[in-house]
C-alpha cells in the first residue's frame, strides 16, 4: 500500500496556476464545509466517500489531497482511499488553519466556484436585470412578459414568481423562441438568488435572441425581500419544440461555443480523451433526466447543463480535469460547454451523434467499491425484536430524509462520528442499521463492529422496504445523536428564512469577485 505523504498550499496554489490535475477533499459534513473552505475544494465527506469518489474521482492515480479542521478525518479519509487504491493521497498540511496561515482564502457557501464565477460575468457583460419592484408591476398591469424560471423543476415547485414557467437553466436557448415568439416580449430570467438568473440571462444574450430580457435582481430573495408573496406547488413546464426552432437555436449556441473556445470531438476523439492514462476525461449528458432514461450514449452520466454549471464541483471534482458533453440536439451542450470553458476547463462537446448512438437505457448508476458483507434482517424480525428491550436501530439517511419519516424508536447518526453515537444512544444488545437502501448502512455496519461488542445487523432493502410494507412511522428531530451537520441550510431556499439571512447571503455574492481576487488562482475569463 502506498503511504500517505503531506502537501503544503504552494503545492495545491502551484498546480492550479499550472492548470494541473487535483482533487482536494474536504472530508467534513456539508455544513462545516460551508462555513470555510478553498475556492476549489470539493466536499466528500468521509460519512459517504466509498459511494460517492469513484464517479466524481475516476481516474486512480489522480493526485488527492485531503483535509478536515482538525476532527481527525483526513488521516481516515486517507486511508480509505489508499483502500480503494488511490495511489497519490496526500493530507494538507495543518488543515483548513494550515491554508489560511500560509495565505490561502477561504470561502463560505456551497457552489462556490459557479457562484463566484456568475458575480464575475455580471461584473463584466453587465447583465441586465430587473428589481422585484419593476417586475411585481408588470405582472399586475399584465403587460408583454413572461418569467422563466431556471432551476430544478423542484426547486421552482417549492416557491417560485407567479405565473413563472419552469425552464432549467441549458433548457433557456433551446425553449425561449416558443415560450416567447414575439420578440418584443420582455423575458425575465429568475432563480433563488443570482446566480442562475444571472448566467441564464447572459446565455439569451450571448445567443443573440431578439427580446430583450433580464434576470429578476436577487432572485426569489429580492422578490421576498422587497415583501411580495411566492407561489408554491406551480407546475408550469416547457413544452417540446419545432424542428425549425431547434435548429435555429443549435446555430445560436454554436456560434456561443465557438468564440468561447469550446473544442469539438466525434467518437474517435473521445476513445483518444478517454484512453489517455494520464488525464481525467468526465462525460455528461446535459439533457433531462427524462432524455437520459430513456436513452443516452453507453458510459455518459446524466447532468443536466444548468445545474452541471451551477454545481460542477460537486460532479467534475478533478480541477484540471477534460469534460466531454453530449446532447442530441446541438444547443444544450454547446451553451453549458461555453460558460465551463469561461470557467476555465477544457471542455468538447461530442459531434456526430444519431440515434443508434443512445442505445443505453435507465437511470445513472454510480460505481461503487465492493459493498461490505452484513448480517441482514428482514423486516419480520426488526418487528419482532422492537417489541424487545435492548435493540437500538441506527439510521444513517440525510437529516432530511430522517425528520421527514422514520422507523419508530430508530436513532439518527452520522457514520463518520460512530464514536459520538454510540456514547449518546441506549446501551444495546444489538444494533440495526438502516439507511434509504441500507447500501450506506453497509459501509456503517462495518465501522461499527470495530466499537461494539453487540451483534450489529443490517435490515434488508432498508427503510424503503420497510415504509414498502405499510410499517407506522415517526417524523421529527426526538432522536439526534449528533447535531444535523450533513447538510448546509442555504439561506435561499425554503420560505422560512429570517430576512437578516437573506440579505446577509446577498452582502456575500457581492463581494465574491473581490475574494477572487485575493484568491489568484480561478483561471476564469469572460466572452
Amino acid at each position: 500500500m502506498s503511504a500517505v505523504t503531506t502537501r503544503q498550499y504552494a503545492d495545491i496554489r502551484r498546480a492550479l496556476l499550472a492548470r494541473q490535475e487535483l482533487a482536494l477533499l474536504d472530508v467534513r459534513e456539508e455544513d462545516p464545509f460551508a462555513q470555510a473552505h478553498p475556492l476549489f475544494a470539493a466536499n466528500i465527506p468521509l460519512s459517504k466517500l466509498e459511494l460517492e469518489v469513484l464517479a466524481r474521482i475516476p481516474r486512480r492515480d489522480t493526485a488527492i489531497t485531503v483535509y478536515d479542521n482538525g476532527e481527525g478525518l483526513a488521516q481516515q479519509a486517507a486511508r480509505r482511499l489508499l483502500d480503494l487504491a488511490y495511489r497519490d493521497v496526500a493530507i494538507l498540511a495543518d488543515g483548513l488553519n494550515g491554508w489560511q496561515a500560509a495565505g490561502g482564502e477561504l470561502f463560505r457557501d456551497v457552489n462556490v466556484p459557479s457562484k463566484a464565477f456568475g458575480e464575475l460575468v455580471e461584473s463584466v457583460r453587465h447583465t441586465p436585470s430587473l428589481p422585484a419592484e419593476q417586475v411585481q408591476q408588470l405582472l399586475l398591469q399584465n403587460a408583454n412578459v413572461v418569467v422563466l424560471d431556471a432551476r430544478r423543476f423542484d426547486e421552482y415547485q417549492t416557491m417560485s414568481i407567479p405565473g413563472g414557467i419552469s425552464v432549467p437553466g441549458a433548457e433557456l436557448v433551446l425553449r425561449v423562441a416558443e415560450l416567447a415568439p414575439d420578440p418584443s416580449t420582455q423575458v425575465i430570467v429568475n432563480c433563488a438568488g443570482r446566480t442562475r438568473s444571472i448566467i441564464g440571462t447572459q446565455s439569451l444574450v450571448n445567443a443573440g435572441i431578439p427580446n430583450p430580457v433580464a434576470a429578476l435582481r436577487n432572485g426569489t430573495i429580492g422578490w421576498t425581500l422587497a415583501g411580495q408573496a411566492l407561489a408554491h406547488g406551480q407546475a408550469q413546464r416547457f413544452a417540446q419544440v419545432s424542428e425549425g426552432t431547434r435548429a435555429r437555436a443549435a446555430r445560436q449556441a454554436r456560434a456561443v461555443a465557438d468564440r468561447a473556445g469550446v473544442q469539438r470531438l466525434g467518437l474517435d476523439g473521445l476513445a483518444r480523451w478517454q484512453g489517455e492514462p494520464a488525464r481525467t476525461t468526465y462525460l455528461f449528458d446535459v439533457r433531462t433526466p427524462e432524455e437520459y432514461s430513456a436513452g443516452h450514449l453507453p458510459g455518459s452520466r446524466s447532468v443536466p447543463g444548468g445545474q452541471l454549471v451551477q454545481e460542477t464541483d460537486h460532479v467534475a471534482s478533478v480541477r484540471g480535469a477534460r469534460i466531454v458533453l453530449v446532447d442530441d440536439d446541438g444547443v444544450r451542450a454547446n451553451m453549458s460547454a461555453s460558460w465551463l470553458a469561461q470557467m476555465g476547463w477544457e471542455v468538447a462537446v461530442l459531434d456526430g451523434l444519431g440515434q443508434q448512438h443512445f442505445s443505453a437505457q435507465g437511470d445513472w448508476q454510480p460505481p461503487l467499491p465492493a459493498v461490505p458483507t452484513a448480517d441482514e434482517i428482514d423486516l419480520r424480525q426488526l418487528v419482532q425484536w422492537l417489541d424487545e428491550d435492548g435493540t437500538v436501530v441506527l439510521d444513517f439517511t440525510t437529516s432530511a430524509n430522517y425528520v421527514k419519516r422514520h422507523i419508530p424508536g430508530a436513532w439518527w447518526a452520522i457514520r463518520a462520528q460512530l464514536p459520538e453515537v454510540l456514547e449518546r444512544t441506549p446501551a444495546a444488545q444489538r444494533y440495526v442499521l438502516t439507511c434509504g437502501s441500507s447500501l450506506l448502512a453497509r459501509f456503517a455496519a462495518q465501522d461499527l463492529r470495530a466499537l461494539t461488542r453487540a451483534p450489529v445487523h443490517v435490515l434488508t432493502g432498508g427503510t424503503a422496504a420497510w415504509i414498502a410494507a405499510g410499517k407506522p412511522l415517526e417524523t421529527g428531530e426526538a432522536r439526534l445523536a449528533v447535531a444535523r451537520s450533513d447538510r448546509y441550510r442555504r439561506p435561499y431556499e425554503g420560505t422560512d428564512n429570517p430576512r437578516e439571512a437573506m440579505q446577509g447571503y446577498l452582502d456575500w455574492e457581492f463581494g465574491l469577485v473581490a475574494q477572487l481576487e485575493r484568491d489568484g488562482t480561478h483561471g476564469f475569463r469572460v466572452i
